[in-house]
């Protein structure tokens, strides 16, 4: 089979060999499918007798299907076609809409009828034209041509073991490509001797992996590939055209079923470093953490492709959570492409492995797919490989979705979806070389939804005939794919059938050789930039979260900071509002400055970029921040045109990326995980639009942020911005959620923390790169206390100091005469400090608990100690069964600490304001000794 591309031109010129096939008109002819043939010969009078009265898509039509056919009108404008041309051509239109419908592509069982309604009488048409000749033939490159003909060539390009789905793309040439793959290239596939040794080599290797795995370990979980053996062959074939195409890594994201597998027949994991869980014989290292079961661990390694090229190839870690997984994949190939490609994102390629029922029901694959063609998150698309195995954990399809397919989704962003019957290996392999080429050459995502079955239950302890006992009774009888391939090379030709012969004694001396345990050897790998760099990170001890490292920046940089962050570009309208903003951040540092939230928080991400290192933010509306107070990008009033105001303070400095995503938290958290993964010194951050609108990502917070460095040993230092506190504003738009990311905390996985202070916060962001390991740190953000006149910070805390885990009460004179501590954390302090200084309250002390998480149990027993005569007490917004009363009570026993909140409650605050004013007043009175 030709290439489908040519590896010596550019990419601008990457296309299918050059095929010239005449065709009825220029333009596709999905414009005439729901045209009555009546009304099409009407149309074809009027432009008999006045070819400027129709419109020109008809004009083109017209004289491209006169040029077809030999024939021209008479000077009487007399038709000389006839109406069933048009029947024809609606024909084969109707064949390229809905074709793969009624393509054979389920091994096991007949289709179920979809209604495609591609008979002869849905077309005015019956076996009587079927000797007829038709200048429509033209359309499908055989000239003019017999009806019978012309039906068997559609036939044979869109009802075989192949049904492509991709009639909605709006796109002409893309619609052209795939009319060219299906009614050419498809016709002229065929595998080199050399690709079909390889083909029957991987289902060899995948075959014995299964027998080993099933004759040593009888009856334990492996999540057996058996029924979808073609999905090896395909990866095979999608790295190595994608390699031949210009990739360079490719990152595979995929859940429990055939990952085994893929680990040793792609990723070539040896068979003792996968199994050794399987022996139960491992000493386990839990100063490493606590692990994670052997079909969740993740893998790097190079693979050679049969051009002698080497790709970086890497499995990422993942959890049961079904296609979780999946942003943190292109998240993680975004944030490649960005480190060692100069954002290139045709050199490395994502690839996610789906399972049917899956990729169906998770909400997450949408808003996946909603993110690919966006500027913030684009990365060149992604190929979609699906094992339709046609049954979920014990769930019919007919179940499991109410689409016509499981891949009925792709419509949405005008993905193709390429069906395929698994038991066909060759046509899984086309498919996988023609994804891999649509993605190089149209950067978009693509899907291949191979289908096949299940041969085992859900697992091998599973018995599935106890839900599907038709099903399982003809898989039980089904031939295996490897055995189906070897038939078939057996019975094509002599050349085939010693192939065949050789690999089957082959294949039963390798399976002998891994049932006698024979020592294979690992591949070399060759560590990447960004790899070396996690390499010099070390893992966190108790003892580094006793004290913050220094994290002050020199006053000369702060002078530098402030006139970039200032300077607009000459020409460049800004808006009144935003000038005047601008213009209030001027700094004399001859003379005592504060600084607020939003001078600190751009102070800290512009010395980051000053010292090298790139920043990547995204959420909703961050650019100029939710509550307007960040404006890191600001717009031209006249033009529109957006200008970064950290990209231009030197000529070499980080790279500040800034997005406004989609209105996502699941997969937009996931993908910015993905990103923090790449590199260490690259900050990674998300805000969340509200803090408690990142429980719609709560499964990437407890599966991966909270977790991923005790299950897979993967750090990451990403940062969640949480807008909190009790405003008045509702249950939805109060609380973050504190108690639950203190829930997750243990083993020093994480810093929670909830500042009061700017210079605070300045310190903690730079905290996060000034560190020697890497965690994520969760931020419970304030909103009023962006623009609260107290909120402040001298700048003097910027140029020096670190960040302060405890803030003690300066303003206290005389400990000893201090009756009341009341420890704190976050916004109320705020409203303490204005009850205690308009009482002027002088046995009151306001601590501050600025991190949560490690708790500063050092720092906090100095205040109890400071303070001896003192009772303590615990106020919080929160309701008592939220917040971080439950979490202090829990692992702070020095003093018993008595709690200042609200009532427990189901829902996290009031939605009416006056209450809420009730409430916190109720709260100021009882912490101040007022009321009980």
């Amino acid at each position: 089979m030709p290439d489908f591309h040519s590896n010596t031109k550019k990419k601008a010129d990457i296309c299918l060999n050059n095929y010239s096939r005449p065709k009825i008109m220029s333009q596709d002819l999905s414009f005439i499918a729901n045209a009555h043939p009546n009304y099409i010969e009407k149309l074809y009078q009027q432009y008999n007798q006045d070819p400027k009265s129709v419109e020109e898509e008809w004009q083109t039509f017209f004289a491209g299907f006169e040029f077809a056919s030999g024939e021209t009108k008479d000077k009487t404008g007399g038709i000389l076609l006839s109406t069933k041309e048009f029947s024809v051509l609606k024909l084969i239109e109707a064949y390229r809409k809905k074709g793969h419908l009624i393509s054979d592509t389920n091994p096991i069982k007949k289709r179920k009828d979809r209604h495609a309604n591609l008979e002869l009488s849905y077309f005015g048409l019956d076996e009587s034209d079927l000797e007829t000749e038709f200048a429509a033939g033209a359309e499908v490159g055989l000239g003019k041509a017999k009806l019978k003909d012309i039906i068997a060539l559609l036939r044979k390009a869109y009802a075989r073991t192949i049904g492509f789905e991709y009639d909605y793309i709006t796109d002409k040439e893309e619609r052209e490509w795939f009319i060219q793959i299906a009614e050419k290239y498809y016709f002229d596939y065929e595998l080199s001797i050399d690709k079909k040794k390889r083909v029957l080599k991987k289902l060899n290797d995948t075959a014995i992996l299964e027998k080993f795995l099933g004759t040593k370990y009888i009856g334990q979980k492996r999540f057996s590939l058996e029924g979808g053996e073609s999905t090896i062959p395909a990866l095979d074939a999608i790295i190595n055209k994608s390699a031949s195409l210009g990739v360079k890594e490719v990152a595979i994201g995929m859940a429990h079923r055939g990952r085994l597998n893929v680990l040793t027949n792609i990723m070539q994991k040896t068979y003792e470093d996968v199994f050794s869980e399987f022996e139960k014989k491992t000493d386990y290292d839990v100063t490493m953490g606590d692990g994670d079961v052997k079909y969740h661990l993740g893998y790097s390694s190079i693979y050679n492709t049969m051009d002698g090229e080497r790709v970086y190839v890497k499995l990422m870690p993942n959890p049961s959570h079904l296609e979780a997984v999946d942003p943190v994949v292109t998240g993680f190939c975004r944030a490649k492409a960005d480190a060692i490609y100069n954002s290139d994102y045709d050199l490395i390629l994502p690839i996610l492995v789906h399972g049917d029922s899956a990729v169906a029901g998770q909400g997450i694959v949408y808003e996946l797919l909603q993110m690919s063609g966006l500027k913030g998150y684009k990365t060149g698309g992604t190929i979609h490989f699906v094992i339709n195995n046609q049954i979920g954990f014990t769930t019919d399809f007919d179940d499991a979705r109410t689409s016509n397919y499981c891949t009925s989704v792709a419509a949405t962003v005008l993905a193709p979806v390429m069906h395929v019957n698994g038991d066909d290996v060759e046509a899984v392999v086309f498919v996988s070389e023609v994804a891999a080429a649509y993605r190089q050459k149209f950067n978009k995502d693509i899907f291949v939804d191979m289908v096949c079955y299940r041969k085992h239950g859900h697992n091998e302890g599973d018995d599935p005939q106890y839900t599907q006992p038709q099903m399982y009774k003809i898989i039980k009888d089904h031939d295996n794919v490897r055995d189906i391939y070897s038939k078939y090379l057996t019975e094509k030709g002599q050349i085939e059938a010693e192939l065949a012969k050789k690999m089957d004694e082959r294949f039963w001396s390798d399976l002998q050789d891994r049932l006698d345990m024979v020592k294979e050897k690992s591949r070399p790998y060759d560590y990447q930039q960004p790899e070396l760099a996690w390499q010099k990170m070390r893992k966190s001890k108790p003892s580094d979260f006793e004290e913050s490292p220094d994290t002050a920046i020199s006053k000369d940089t702060i002078v530098e900071i402030v006139k970039g962050l200032i300077n607009i570009p000459e020409g460049f309208s800004v808006l009144r509002k935003v000038q005047k903003m601008l213009e209030s951040r001027r700094l004399d540092m001859r003379k005592k400055e504060n600084v607020d939230w939003a001078a600190a928080e751009l102070m800290a991400y512009s010395s980051i970029l000053l010292e090298g290192n790139d920043i990547r933010m995204s959420g909703q509306d961050v650019k100029r921040g939710t509550f307007s107070h960040r404006h890191a990008t600001i717009y031209d009033e006249q033009t529109g045109e957006e200008y970064n105001r950290l990209n231009h303070f030197r000529e070499h400095q980080g790279h500040f990326r800034i997005f406004n995503s989609h209105l996502s938290e699941y997969a937009v958290l996931g993908f910015e995980f993905g990103y923090s993964l790449t590199h260490p010194d690259t900050l990674t951050i998300w805000e969340a639009q509200f803090g408690d609108f990142s429980n719609g990502a709560q499964v990437m917070v407890d599966q991966f942020i909270s977790s991923s460095e005790s299950k897979w040993q993967r750090q990451s230092g990403i940062v969640m911005l949480l807008p909190h506190g009790y405003e008045g504003m509702g249950p939805e738009h109060s609380s973050a959620r504190l108690e639950r990311f203190l829930l997750l905390c243990a083993e020093f996985n994480m810093s929670v923390v909830n500042i009061t202070s700017p210079a605070n916060f300045f310190h903690v962001i730079r905290r996060q790169l000034a560190r020697p390991f890497r965690k994520p740190l969760v931020v419970m953000s304030p909103k009023s206390l962006l623009r609260h006149p107290k909120c402040v910070s001298d700048i003097s805390e910027i140029y020096s100091g670190k960040f302060e885990e405890l803030i003690d009460d300066s303003k206290t004179v005389a400990p000893d005469k201090v009756a009341k501590v009341l420890f704190c954390s976050g916004k109320i302090y705020y409203d303490l400090l204005e009850k205690k200084e308009a009482d002027n309250r002088k046995d009151v002390a306001i601590v501050r608990l600025e991190q949560l998480y490690p708790l500063p149990f050092t720092k906090m027993d100095a205040v109890i100690d400071k303070y001896k005569n003192a009772e303590y007490i615990w106020v919080q917004e929160e309701p008592s069964n939220m917040g971080a009363w439950s979490y202090l009570r829990s692992c702070y026993r020095k003093v018993d600490l008595e709690v200042v909140c609200r009532k427990s409650s189901a829902s996290p605050a009031t939605g009416y304001a006056k209450l809420h004013q009730e409430e916190q007043e109720q709260i100021l009175k009882i912490a101040f000794g007022e009321k009980k």
